[in-house]
């Protein structure tokens, strides 16, 4: 597929997607939608871990309203189920660990575009806006699901009504995000991170995001069931052998992965 609003690499196993209209602070399009969820599915066939970044001063500033017209007359539900949903679930089903490595302003659905990568890395000038109800509309693009789950009921519901600023700095203290970085270290950062998980098991990895989302499914019982069956498949690995004998010898594990 030929990118005309992303850009994509993928580099000793570490898949980069940038989201590339700086000149609109990256605000998502009909085109951005579907090249996004294109792009995500075709990366997890080759890369270990993909990150998602924004280019220019933004990460995303959510919905550009000028993008098909009087943004009144659009059917937002059509869209939302249409477009938007299936880029979304490229992103939350991804096999391989993703990490949205935030740059600047994540607002609207460019928010909740960051939310549902599995890592959120921030430099500490970014921030995070639930801008909705500013006209009149309510959290979507996963808004709603993501917040509770991330930082509770009550700091979602502020962030939902309110549509304040929260800074990359309170993101972190309130557990909306990983981590906040300071900007000068921010990229250097992020890529060491991605880096990690390039190199590390991806099987287990896969493992991981299968137990952590299942567990606010299900009672304990059923989750300790869930957990022996996946990591029942991950002690038949060859990941975990190397891991053993690396652990034994006092050397660095070399996994392959998939």
């Amino acid at each position: 597929m030929d990118y005309q609003t992303i850009t994509i690499e993928i580099t000793d196993g570490l898949g980069l997607l940038t989201l590339n209209r700086p000149e609109k602070m990256n605000a998502l399009t009909t085109q951005m939608r579907a090249e996004i969820g294109h792009a995500m599915r075709d990366m997890a066939k080759q890369a270990r871990v993909i990150v998602m970044t924004g280019a220019g001063r933004a990460f995303c500033t959510g919905q550009d309203l000028g993008d098909r017209g009087d943004a009144t007359q659009v059917d937002l539900e059509r869209s939302l189920r249409d477009e938007y949903a299936p880029m979304l679930e490229s992103i939350y089903d991804c096999p391989v660990p993703t990490i949205a490595a935030v740059n600047g302003p994540a607002a609207g659905a460019g928010a909740n575009l960051a939310l549902c990568a599995d890592v959120v890395i921030a430099s500490e000038s970014a921030y995070f806006l639930q801008a909705f109800t500013r006209i009149g509309l309510m959290p979507d693009a996963g808004g709603t699901w993501f917040m509770p789950r991330q930082m509770g009921m009550a700091k979602a519901m502020g962030a939902a009504l309110f549509a304040d600023k929260i800074s990359a700095r309170q993101a972190d203290d309130w557990g909306l995000i990983w981590e906040a970085v300071a900007d000068d270290a921010f990229d250097a950062h992020w890529r060491k991170r991605a880096a990690h998980l390039a190199a590390g098991p991806t099987a287990a990895y896969a493992a991981v995001k299968t137990a952590i989302r299942g567990s606010f499914e299900q009672p304990l019982t059923e989750q300790l069931n869930t957990e022996a069956h996946l990591q029942g498949d991950c002690g038949k690995s060859r990941d975990f052998r190397e891991g053993v004998l690396a652990f034994m010898e006092k050397r660095p594990a070399k996994f392959e992965g998939r």
